[in-house]
């Protein structure tokens, strides 16, 4: 078909965190570059079924760059090749005809394979489970305008809030760290008036908690805001470090 296109994908697979990996090669004809690289993944799984192999688990759900699911290491990037896109929001026509695709799940401790694409990301639940909520009276909803917020204030919490946890941060760093993420959290939330009652015990539950589950330290190399398909800023973690250092010098625990 013209205007199609014939890529070679080199796919990890692992049974699980057990078994050792390996790469699988296939070759797949007549792609359209409308696609995303999630139904090409359909495709390929389609391919595989009827030729009667196992199809390569890979995690997806909303398909719309909302939820973080789509976690795939293309080509030596979170993401794939562009910027401030997740990977169901990429498309073949970022590739050309002929090419060569490698397709890994993340790379970190914290992260263990569940089966091939697929990584056991609950390390991040623990984290917002340590500190990432607020105390409010229960009963109906205020007014928007109830608790007065400035605009740049709102933005800032706003940007920081949308992160969707899809661990690319963690994927991208050398050191498998998890600070952007925690720190987009910590950020949204020491902003509001709604989030000062835990302000304290937040960042160092949450810094505890991240800690705990074997992530890496920090050395601010840029490479997780780089990666990051809604593009946290770097700035988040100097607010985490300031609150975390805040938190330390008048915490009660002393």
């Amino acid at each position: 078909m013209a205007g199609n296109m014939n890529i070679t994908l080199k796919v990890w697979r692992q049974k699980n965190s057990k078994e050792k990996g390996y790469f699988e090669t296939h070759l797949l004809k007549n792609i359209s570059p409308d696609m995303s690289f999630l139904e090409m993944f359909d495709v390929l799984n389609e391919q595989l079924i009827s030729e009667g192999k196992e199809p390569i688990a890979f995690d997806h759900d909303c398909r719309e760059g909302i939820c973080g699911m789509c976690s795939m290491y293309i080509n030596g990037r979170p993401h794939g090749p562009n910027r401030g896109v997740t990977t169901c929001q990429l498309h073949m026509r970022s590739f050309k005809d002929g090419d060569t695709i490698v397709v890994e799940p993340w790379r970190a401790k914290a992260f263990p394979v569940i089966k091939d694409l697929v990584v056991d990301r609950s390390a991040f639940d623990r984290i917002m489970a340590a500190g990432g909520f607020i105390s409010v009276n229960t009963g109906n909803a205020q007014d928007g305008n109830a608790i007065p917020i400035s605009k740049e204030i709102a933005d800032k919490a706003f940007a920081a809030a949308t992160c969707i946890g899809c661990g690319a941060c963690v994927a991208a760093c050398k050191n498998a760290s998890a600070m952007l993420f925690v720190a987009a959290k910590v950020t949204q939330l020491s902003l509001l008036p709604q989030g000062m009652p835990e302000r304290k015990r937040r960042v160092e539950n949450m810094v505890a908690q991240m800690d705990a589950e074997g992530f890496g330290a920090c050395t601010n190399t840029g490479a997780c805001s780089a990666e990051c398909p809604k593009e946290i800023s770097l700035a988040t973690i100097a607010t985490l470090n300031r609150e975390y250092y805040l938190a330390k010098l008048t915490s009660e625990n002393v």
